[in-house]
């Protein structure tokens, strides 16, 4: 049997330079010309196309299921509904809450219902679409606030976590602000819908190809629910079209599994848009109440915080993300007094869980605000106010937690705010440049330029006492004359770039320069952790950094002893073994030789505990910050923005690879503006109104504004690999709040939600403008928001309203 699975990449690749250089990735030439492979390229000899039927209402019973249509249409070779799953009935990331299959309620739209396969995709959707589903339609609770009240949606309840967090001796400021902030439910929108393909075993088993984050955690659900052995479950890593938390779930796995075995033949899968917007978890929507209390000279005092996440229908990483969002809820900044409440709500809603930022850009987004409410109240600088409050190495965070790592937020800020402006304003700009573009709507005497500022961090790698550990194999032989080292990892590669930087690892410890890495699978090597939460330049880096360095040891020894040196006295560089302080040398494929040399470590950072029930403790490893200067240029008649730059400043540990590291960063920005001014999924009773890219706006090359790094700054961190911060996260977090920030800035509105829509600000200025009349005005609510939502969360202990 023939299957193409594998992306099409080079045997070998030449790292050409170690780390602290641009190394090109492998995987670019092939992705700008075409012929990478994503995993909807997967195919395989005698291959059936699998069909999934779901759910169109957020709340049902289901009062009959009829598959006998489905059989009737030509080419069907399988209908499988609840019944037919032989093992666990239900799946989920952190608690299988979630069923493969609905059987007797639907709790959100888009839940499978069934699944099909046949000969054709069409005779699959058509198939699908034949099953009979008689429903009993049912009250959906869209409302996190009310569903904290409502009668149990799941038989675990409503509330999948509350966090309280209590610091500090309860105190009053001179100054005090107040607000209510909402972020709308943003997509991952990668380009690749969900997609793979399962080919069962000879021996009873499967083969899954699929585009995931994490392989191993796959496995072991999609195992537990065909009630096979993990060995007889083997998950092969196909080409991922992007990702950004929303392929940490599983959402196609088990249902190809589960055909293809019924079926004894390869069964692929493809979604449709519609369908991958039904089928991912998006980024939880955030209602937030803070409240500031602050001396005169702008030091804080006191922080109280409010926030309700609507988790949607199913944990997925909910618990995680609301335990994130309460402890970063007071941002980058001392902190004496702090009280916090935090819940993540089950709703009729679809599933939420991880997006780049994980509860972090929720928060950010209302304490910023806050920061920029109290220099008004004080008449103090912005960026003065937040210098003043910032953290550094040795101070207490909120959790406890003494801050003992690098923490560079003041020169963050300082370089973030000393970058240069864009030259001019609206006035000299291109008629095409204005808000509006090609549409030429714009007058320009009614564009304003503002200038927002805004600062963010957020926790790396796992937290509150889970065990992250990353393995990794990295074996050595001579080649064709050539030394090559072959790496073995799980880390998924999901285009943040770590097929390059294992390259450039080897290099670094060992002087070999081609280098093989491995197809990433379940049945070659131990787990390596998602790829998220910022973790894996530090973990599956660090298992990589390892097992060079053992192999070096190895490598090392035999080299001292036709050297006549002692070990430590041998270093490993340009493909040679040298004398460190003589003129002795050996070539690498002399001192192998034909043997091979293999090496497999398993590396692990330092532990964790969970919060106590105040929120206290030393939860987290570690830390990134970064700040950020927007400038937009807004058309107050027609609401319309553009962001005109983005200045940045980050704390990155070290740089690893410079052009990787920018990539990420204009990357992140783009999802950044994006949710500040365009990206929202709406909701309309749990329906998903623009399940589409035509509806669904993402930024374009020509909506992301101009990206000014002011700085990278470098300030190793203790116990990190090489002294590396991962990078990915923290251009997210706070361009979204300085985003908004200078859209207030431009027109005087407090813009207390995001995205920001153009009626928000053209209504809003139309408002004031009536008001300052005498006119009576309508109030707008801005798309997504709950009517009645001045309506408060229920109290807890050690909150204040």
């Amino acid at each position: 049997m023939t299957i193409l699975a594998e992306p099409a990449l080079p045997d070998a690749g030449r790292a050409r330079g170690g780390l602290g250089a641009s190394v090109l990735r492998p995987d670019g030439g092939p992705k700008v010309q075409g012929a990478y492979r994503f995993s909807s390229d997967a195919w395989a000899e005698g291959m059936l196309w699998g069909q999934i039927l779901r759910a169109p209402h957020p709340s049902a019973r289901i009062v009959s299921l009829d598959t006998e249509p489905a059989w009737a249409v030509p080419g069907v070779r399988a209908v499988l509904t609840a019944k037919e799953v032989p093992g666990a009935p239900t799946f989920g990331l952190d608690v299988p809450d979630q069923p493969v299959f609905a059987s007797e309620v639907v709790r959100y739209v888009g839940e499978p219902v069934a699944a099909v396969a046949a000969d054709h995709p069409e005779a699959a959707r058509r198939a699908a679409r034949a099953v009979r589903v008689t429903f009993d339609e049912l009250e959906a609770v869209v409302d996190p606030e009310l569903a904290l009240l409502a009668p149990p949606l799941h038989p675990a309840g409503n509330v999948f976590r509350h966090v309280h967090i209590e610091h500090g001796t309860a105190v009053s400021g001179t100054v005090s602000v107040e607000g209510i902030y909402e972020v709308g439910m943003q997509d991952q929108a990668f380009l690749g819908p969900e997609s793979g393909l399962a080919v069962p075993g000879a021996d009873g088993g499967v083969d899954l190809y699929i585009s995931t984050q994490w392989l191993h955690v796959d496995r072991d659900q999609v195992a537990a629910c065909l009630a096979l052995p993990l060995d007889k479950v083997r998950v092969h890593l196909a080409g991922v079209g992007g990702a950004f938390g929303a392929r940490e779930d599983v959402s196609i796995q088990v249902h190809l599994c589960l055909l293809a075995l019924a079926t004894g033949r390869p069964v692929k899968i493809v979604l449709g848009r519609e369908d991958s917007f039904l089928a991912h978890v998006h980024r939880h929507p955030a209602r937030i109440w803070m409240r500031h209390h602050a001396a005169e000279d702008g030091s804080l005092v006191r922080v109280e915080a409010r926030l309700v996440l609507d988790g949607g229908a199913y944990l997925s990483s909910s618990a995680a993300v609301v335990s994130n969002a309460a402890a970063f809820a007071t941002g980058p900044y001392r902190v004496p007094s702090a009280v916090v409440d935090a819940w993540a709500v089950r709703t009729n809603n679809p599933p939420c869980g991880a997006m780049r930022g994980f509860g972090a850009v929720q928060a950010c987004f209302a304490y910023e605000a806050q920061m920029d409410e109290l220099a008004r109240a004080l008449g103090l600088d912005p960026v003065e106010v937040r210098l003043r409050n910032a953290l550094a190495p040795g101070d207490e965070l909120i959790t406890g937690q003494r801050l003992d790592g690098a923490a560079p937020v003041a020169a963050v800020i300082r370089a973030c705010a000393a970058g240069e402006l864009p030259p001019g304003g609206p006035e000299g700009e291109p008629e095409m440049a204005l808000p509006g573009g090609a549409g030429r709507s714009a007058d320009r005497s009614r564009v304003r330029r503002g200038v927002g500022f805004a600062v963010g961090y957020k926790n790396l790698l796992y937290s509150e006492g889970f065990d992250d550990s990353s393995e990794a194999r990295v074996r050595l032989a001579v080649h064709a004359g050539v030394p090559v080292a072959t790496v073995t990892s799980a880390a998924a590669e999901v285009g943040q770039g770590f097929s390059t930087l294992v390259r450039q690892i080897v290099e670094e410890e060992l002087g070999v320069s081609t280098v093989e890495l491995a197809p990433q699978s379940t049945a070659t090597i131990g787990s390596a952790g998602s790829t998220s939460a910022s973790r894996q330049t530090w973990m599956s880096g660090g298992a990589v950094a390892a097992a060079c360095q053992a192999v070096a040891g190895s490598l090392r020894s035999r080299a001292s002893a036709q050297l006549a040196v002692a070990p430590d006295a041998v270093v490993l560089v340009g493909e040679t073994a040298r004398e460190r302080n003589g003129s002795g040398s050996l070539r690498l494929v002399d001192v192998l030789g034909e043997e091979v040399l293999e090496e497999t470590v398993t590396f692990r950072h330092r532990r964790t505990a969970p919060l106590d029930q105040n929120g206290q403790g030393d939860a987290h490893v570690a830390f990134a910050f970064a700040a950020h200067r927007a400038v937009v240029d807004v058309d107050l008649d027609l609401g319309l923005v553009r962001v005109v730059d983005v200045t940045t400043a980050q704390d990155v540990g070290r740089v690893l690879n410079p052009l990787q590291v920018l990539g990420q960063i204009e990357g992140g920005i783009a999802q950044g503006v994006g949710l500040a001014v365009m990206e929202e999924l709406v909701l309309d009773g749990g329906r998903i109104r623009n399940a589409s890219f035509t509806d669904y706006l993402i930024p374009t090359a020509l909506d992301v504004p101009t990206v000014t790094v002011a700085a990278l700054v470098e300030e190793p961190e203790p116990g990190a690999p090489f002294g590396a911060k991962g990078v990915g996260e923290p251009p997210t977090i706070s361009s979204t709040a300085a985003v908004v920030a200078a859209i207030r800035a431009a027109t005087g509105l407090a813009l207390t939600r995001v995205p920001v829509h153009p009626e928000d600000v053209a209504l809003g200025l139309a408002g004031l403008a009536a008001s300052a009349a005498g006119r009576p005005t309508v109030a707008v609510r801005a798309p997504g928001s709950a009517a009645g939502s001045e309506g408060t969360v229920p109290d807890s202990g050690g909150s204040t309203s």
